[in-house]
């Protein structure tokens, strides 16, 4: 069993060789559906009816509950970047769920999830900094100005422990289900591992997205709020 990332094809850029890599296609896959359904849903918008029915429902129930949880979550001055955390909430799933459709997900390569928490990393700062200006910078000499390196350091562990968490998970997930099906016989593949899939795939997938948006709209709450009630 091979479980490397596989380059699928090269492109020469001013004598530059650039791999089109299995995870970047997958990601282009998983794009492609996140596109379609906002198109389907965006032409859907103008048969909306005051007594909501069918498709209708689903997207209302999406919204508000996307809504109440930012209400929960995040602080009054965030509330701009539900958009933001939304999208991201829709890739980290689908790309979570894509291991349901034999795909290898883009969440079990490192590269993905750490380009997702680096984007953590920078708006944690800007609005930080937007929000809060020199009591953000402030913050990193306290208790203490000695503690200035110790704070750096912790704060350059967050995207590093965040973008592991996804990616360990996901990345074991897609392991065990490859080891289970090299091991039962055939007759059995659509018995055993179909339970499986329902917990490392959707379970575990939808978890490991939730954990990943909470765990973001937490450190950005924290730094743009700093001891301001929420």
């Amino acid at each position: 069993m091979d479980f490397t990332i596989k380059n699928l094809w090269s492109i020469t850029i001013n004598g530059f060789d650039m791999w089109i890599t299995e995870t970047i296609v997958n990601t282009w896959v998983v794009m492609a559906v996140l596109i379609l359904i906002a198109i389907i849903f965006r032409f859907k918008l103008n048969t909306f009816k005051e007594i909501p029915k069918g498709l209708q429902n689903i997207i209302e129930f999406l919204i508000e509950s996307f809504d109440s949880f930012m209400h929960g979550s995040a602080s009054p001055k965030l509330r701009s970047l539900s958009g933001w955390f939304f999208t991201v909430f829709a890739f980290v799933l689908f790309s979570n769920l894509s291991g349901l459709f034999t795909l290898r997900p883009p969440t079990a390569d490192f590269v993905t999830t750490f380009a997702l928490a680096l984007s953590t990393f920078i708006l944690t700062h800007v609005m930080g900094i937007v929000h809060r200006k020199g009591k953000y910078l402030k913050s990193f000499l306290e208790p203490y100005p000695f503690f200035l390196p110790l704070n750096i350091i912790g704060e350059l562990a967050r995207p590093i422990s965040l973008s592991f968490r996804l990616f360990g998970n996901i990345l074991a997930g897609s392991i065990l289900m490859s080891l289970i099906y090299a091991l039962v016989p055939v007759f059995i593949r659509f018995g055993i591992p179909s339970v499986l899939h329902a917990y490392f795939d959707l379970f575990s997938g939808v978890l490991q997205t939730y954990i990943f948006c909470i765990l973001s709209v937490t450190f950005i709450s924290a730094a743009s709020a700093g001891d301001e009630p929420a």
